[in-house]
């Protein structure tokens, strides 16, 4: 059975704690009858106390420590993210690497914490303009997948998401060829290492909105999408899902 399609939103520090159920209310009717998409809501820490979804509907943590507990100020542990009801928590994304300098050391850390607590981790990868105008795209790849996945056996509770720095929150989006070699390079990759390479879900963020998702998810090798700015408008999000999940059903 082909796997599902997902269709995540990364609210990044956006929308208040209040705010969180209404906007997650009005996003699931608007797309109550979906049946071929899994959807995932990634709010700020303070929104995942309000947080209360079920399948095909996730929540999602946008970040987190790997240490259970101790003198982190500032942290949140992967236990008190599982307390919150959450299934899914993003990891590796381009603003923690390129903003706060976090390291592929540390994000392999929160990859093995959260396998080890039953959460999966969407692994965000994704090379700069330079790296791209230079052709190092596949090697980028390559070295965030191996650094990000290192001494993990199984990663079929992973999840991928390409993310290109250059066209995240800049209206900018791949065109369909870069995104297509760069799914296949992913999926070679994970095939040769894991064995697995058809198992995973490869999402694409960069700029998706109603507008490009139905080319986008056409896309050989996309899996779905995690979105950042269209994820915020209840409309814009309702519509990326409603356009993925007829794209799913016409292929059934």
């Amino acid at each position: 059975m082909k796997k599902m399609p997902i269709v995540a939103g990364n609210w990044k520090m956006n929308k208040l704690p209040s705010e969180v159920i209404s906007f997650v209310d009005e996003v699931t009717k608007l797309v109550l009858d979906i049946r071929s998409v899994s959807v995932i809501f990634a709010p700020p820490f303070t929104g995942l106390f309000e947080m209360n979804v079920k399948p095909p509907f996730y929540a999602a943590a946008q970040n987190c420590h790997w240490e259970e507990s101790g003198a982190f100020t500032g942290e949140i542990s992967i236990p008190m993210i599982k307390d919150c009801g959450v299934d899914y928590v993003i990891v590796g994304h381009s603003e923690r690497r390129h903003v706060f300098g976090e390291t592929d050391e540390w994000i392999n850390n929160k990859v093995r914490g959260l396998l080890s607590y039953g959460l999966n981790p969407i692994l965000c990868i994704g090379e700069t303009i330079d790296e791209r105008k230079s052709g190092e795209t596949a090697l980028v790849l390559k070295d965030q997948l191996e650094k990000g996945f290192d001494s993990i056996d199984n990663i079929r509770d992973c999840i991928i998401a390409y993310e290109p720095v250059w066209a995240i929150g800049t209206g900018v989006t791949a065109t369909i060829e870069q995104v297509q070699i760069a799914h296949t390079v992913i999926r070679e990759i994970i095939g040769k290492n894991y064995g697995i390479g058809n198992d995973v879900h490869i999402l694409y963020g960069g700029s998706v909105n109603s507008d490009n998702a139905k080319d986008l998810i056409q896309t050989k090798g996309v899996d779905g999408f995690l979105i950042g700015g269209a994820s915020l408008d209840a409309n814009s999000f309702a519509s990326v899902i409603r356009t993925v999940e007829e794209v799913q059903e016409n292929r059934k």
